[in-house]
């Protein structure tokens, strides 16, 4: 192909991508949340073997749209209540689209001049939306679990370098453990990070938690420069934070680094009405936070935050000949991936598109839907398990199986997306509204659902 071929070709697909990505998003809002069983089974148009001839770019696009589309789960709508995830905003969503047209390698300034530009300008809204020290480094990770990942890896190397030890030269082998204080209801990908960097069980440490999933700060242990700390802000469950203010200042005076796992509930520190759930989050170490969740950028978007920039370096740097050196610390050598696509647009146009009234607006709206939830579930007789003090409702009715056959329902039926949950000794659902999209009328209609579900399983009771 020549050069007008290829350019020729690959605007026929974007136009024709273009077109179907608008027909998708024009309908999305009135379509069943969860695809039909027929769209699941039209997925199998997709199966051949490996084509032996390639084909025309349009019609792969065409075929996508056809058989892919009626197939996804309309997580970018307004009744989207699981995974605690967000939809896209307009403009994060075509930053994306655009970003990815842009196809950058941004790992270096040099290769990708606009995308680490926006990335730096975003790191630094971002640090101000959250209330954090405005040195602190920000990387662009795929999601909290990665984020986590960077922020526990600072710390371990740097609890090592205050015993005197040099754990990049000797290895965990040539080590003593360290201890690993963390929440009896840590998240998994807390406890993925810490297997990933060398951490075994017996090292951990679990303190108990308050009926919200907190944790108990007078039964907190005794800690030292031997010793990370992991705490979490919104409990996947109830949503409810970790009592900061009491907690940091006990493990910063004996010499532990502190870990937050904030992929959600540190949000709450943009808001007015909801940061004195997170007061004193500033005051730790390392904050791990996703984009994708309450910022409602595309998935995936991790945001992995530390004090000292420097220590974060020191784990990640990479060092190749054919790398040209750059004027600042390269955004390659702050996360783990070294392949990174741009996403920090992403974050930047949905920061810009929105503002901080409007980031306020978001994470307030959301909360007072699920209050709305709340007492809307109570009227059908669920008993709330969680003080809803931000985005979370978990409620249960009756036994296990009528309580999945109610929500078997609802998804069936396309009305709204939620899943299931174990918590407090309870089966119960799990609603979390998380999305810019999200009315009031989206949250009437869910409750509905939910109610028409529930009499059909329970009838009038």
């Amino acid at each position: 192909m020549n050069t007008k071929e290829i350019k020729n070709a690959t605007l026929r697909a974007i136009a024709q991508a273009g077109e179907h990505a608008q027909d998708y998003i024009a309908t999305i809002h009135d379509r069943n949340v969860a695809p039909s069983s027929q769209a699941i089974s039209a997925l199998a148009n997709f199966d051949e073997v490996l084509p032996e001839h390639g084909q025309d770019a349009t019609s792969i696009v065409d075929m996508l749209h056809k058989y892919g589309s009626p197939a996804t789960v309309a997580s970018t709508a307004g009744r989207f209540f699981g995974l605690v995830v967000g939809g896209s905003t307009p403009a994060s969503m075509a930053a994306s689209m655009l970003t990815s047209a842009w196809d950058q390698v941004a790992i270096l300034e040099s290769v990708a001049p606009s995308a680490i530009h926006l990335e730096k300008l975003a790191a630094t809204w971002l640090l101000d939306l959250l209330n954090l020290p405005d040195q602190s480094s920000v990387g662009f990770t795929t999601g909290t679990s990665v984020a986590n990942l960077v922020g526990l890896a600072a710390g371990r190397n740097h609890q090592y370098t205050k015993l005197g030890i040099d754990i990049a030269k000797v290895g965990l082998a040539g080590a003593p453990a360290l201890k690993v204080v963390l929440s009896a209801q840590a998240h998994v990908t807390v406890h993925k990070a810490l297997g990933l960097l060398g951490f075994g069980s017996d090292q951990f440490i679990e303190v108990p938690c308050d009926s919200q999933g907190r944790m108990l700060p007078d039964a907190f242990p005794k800690v030292g420069p031997d010793t990370l700390v992991c705490l979490q802000s919104g409990n996947v469950n109830s949503g409810a934070s970790d009592v900061f203010a009491k907690i940091i200042p006990m493990a910063k005076a004996a010499g532990a680094w502190v870990h937050i796992d904030g992929a959600f509930g540190l949000w709450a520190a943009a808001s007015p009405a909801l940061r004195a759930q997170v007061g004193g989050a500033e005051l730790a170490d390392s904050w791990a936070v996703d984009a994708h969740k309450w910022l409602n950028t595309p998935y995936d978007c991790g945001l992995a935050i530390c004090r000292q920039p420097a220590l974060v370096h020191q784990v990640m740097t990479t060092l190749a000949p054919y790398l040209t050196q750059s004027t600042s610390v390269p955004p390659k050598d702050m996360v783990p991936e070294f392949s990174r696509r741009a996403r920090g647009v992403e974050v930047w146009a949905a920061i810009k598109e929105m503002g901080r009234d409007g980031i306020i607006a978001l994470l307030d709206r959301c909360c007072q839907h699920a209050r709305v939830f709340s007492l809307g579930l109570q009227t059908m007789g669920f008993e709330i398990l969680n003080e809803v003090v931000l985005n979370q409702v978990v409620a249960t009715i009756g036994s296990r199986q009528q309580l999945d056959q109610i929500t078997q329902l609802v998804v069936a039926d396309g009305e709204a997306w939620f899943g299931t949950t174990y918590w407090q000794g309870k089966h119960a659902i799990r609603l979390s509204i998380s999305s810019w999209a999200t009315t009031e009328h989206d949250v009437e209609r869910t409750l509905q659902a939910i109610n028409t579900a529930r009499r059909q399983v329970m009838g009038n009771t």
